[in-house]
């Protein structure tokens, strides 16, 4: 996920100078400070650390911010250059503002004198979450924590013999998992406001928050496969015709049909966990989330087991799934850049990156994601490995904080509000980015 904050990024001193040393193989007294968002994955990376500190000496110390404050806190933390993160664990679109304002240290001299490939890591995590400009072969970041938005759903009621029947009653097919946009709304449709074991029951729990970057993350997931596309692949920031195709139009138009005829009552506001808790108190048929997320739900006691199924964002005229995830990045301003760095090597490792997976993260290394047998090692593995072959991402740049804040509201404005048309929507919003990319003397 990729929190918003609304910063102005200043000019600051390029800072990826000198690496130094790499640190000794025991560094007993010192400690160094990881700085990341605080949710399931990473409780996992504490658990992870405890190896890096037993074979190095360095101590580990967290900081853990809540989702909704991740962004200020981290980022005006890397604005006013403090010294409280020696690592950080970043959204993806921070990339473009740390490497231009020498926020995080460039990795690429470090990957080749520690013999570090980051051709070993997903193509579209190392094109996500490390590289800017993108496209280009510099690096800030090592990928850490693939992530995709993906879906959960109620296999107990969609196995269910009355519910079956009626269902294709209606339909003329089977009550499965989507394979269209279309047919998730035909199911989200045929839940809502169904009476299941004496309860009313609703359709689906979507991203509809206007305050960071819900909606966004939420809308894109219909947009990518109806046809939106953020630029002309030939021409980078030619938009007319793209962002406000007519597909695209159709998926903005689809996205807040799904709003209008499936969700919950006031849900006008809801992300991340508003969507756990719709789906965790058996409120909701199907749940809009991040893969991230799966493990904890597969374990919940009243909906996870044999009650939960899993599946990707579903195609329409083409495929796409709203990338989330993060990358692992030396913050530029920390006096501990050689322990730092040897975490970095430490966690790029292939047997670092198995226990990753094991305990609950979510590993890029292409050594993890094509065993022959990760498919199996997760009820979610082999979506998750679909997900991110078909991931598409926000902006990256640096001012994608503006970026974010102009499609947040031009979405939430006629999805939730009621205001204007799509097409209306679009072309506000290329006219908003537009001006954006002017003042950045991209146009």
């Amino acid at each position: 996920m990729k929190l918003l904050q609304t910063f102005a990024l200043t000019a600051t001193v390029a800072a990826a100078a000198a690496f130094g040393a790499s640190a000794p193989a025991r560094a007993e007294g010192k400690t160094i400070t990881l700085c990341w968002a605080a949710w399931d994955p990473a409780n996992a990376l504490v658990e992870l650390s405890k190896d890096f500190t037993a074979k190095t000496g360095v101590n580990m110390k967290f900081e853990f911010v809540p989702w909704p404050n991740f962004a200020d806190r981290m980022l005006n933390e890397l604005n006013s250059k403090g010294k409280l993160c020696d690592l950080m664990i970043g959204d993806s679109q921070w990339i473009g503002g740390a490497a231009e304002n020498g926020q995080y240290v460039k990795l690429n001299e470090f990957f080749d004198k520690e013999g570090i490939k980051i051709s070993d890591f997903m193509p579209a995590t190392v094109a996500g979450y490390a590289e800017w400009p993108k496209g280009s072969p510099n690096y800030w970041a090592l990928p850490a924590m693939g992530d995709a938005n993906g879906w959960t759903y109620r296999k107990d009621w969609f196995s269910r013999p009355e519910i079956r029947e009626e269902f294709k009653k209606k339909f003329g097919r089977e009550l499965e998992v989507p394979k269209t946009q279309e047919e998730l709304k035909d199911i989200a449709e045929f839940f809502q406001k169904r009476v299941i074991d004496g309860k009313t029951v609703y359709g689906a729990a979507i991203f509809t928050e206007r305050g960071s970057e819900g909606i966004t993350m939420g809308v894109t997931n219909a947009l990518y496969p109806f046809g939106f596309k953020y630029q002309n692949p030939k021409k980078p920031y030619d938009m007319q015709g793209f962002v406000n195709s007519d597909d695209a139009v159709k998926g903005l138009e689809f996205y807040k049909a799904l709003y209008k005829c499936c969700t919950p009552p006031g849900y006008s506001n809801g992300y991340m966990q508003e969507g756990l808790d719709a789906f965790k108190s058996g409120q909701v048929a199907l749940q809009m989330n991040w893969f991230a997320f799966f493990p904890g739900l597969y374990k919940d006691p009243n909906v996870g087991g044999d009650r939960i199924g899993f599946f990707v964002n579903p195609a329409q005229k083409e495929k796409g799934s709203q990338l989330g995830g993060q990358g692992i990045s030396v913050v530029a301003y920390s006096p501990n850049r050689p322990e730092a760095l040897a975490y970095i090597k430490w966690f790029a490792s292939l047997d670092t990156q198995k226990k990753w997976w094991a305990l609950g993260g979510y590993s890029c290394h292409k050594g993890v994601l094509n065993d022959p047998n990760f498919k199996n090692t997760a009820p979610f593995a082999a979506d998750f490995l679909v997900a991110m072959d078909q991931v598409v991402d926000f902006w990256a740049e640096p001012s994608y904080a503006q970026l974010l804040l102009a499609m947040q509201k031009r979405v939430h404005d006629y999805v939730v509000a009621d205001q204007g048309t799509a097409k209306g929507a679009l072309d506000g919003l290329i006219v908003d980015w537009t001006k954006v990319f002017k003042e950045d003397g991209k146009l």
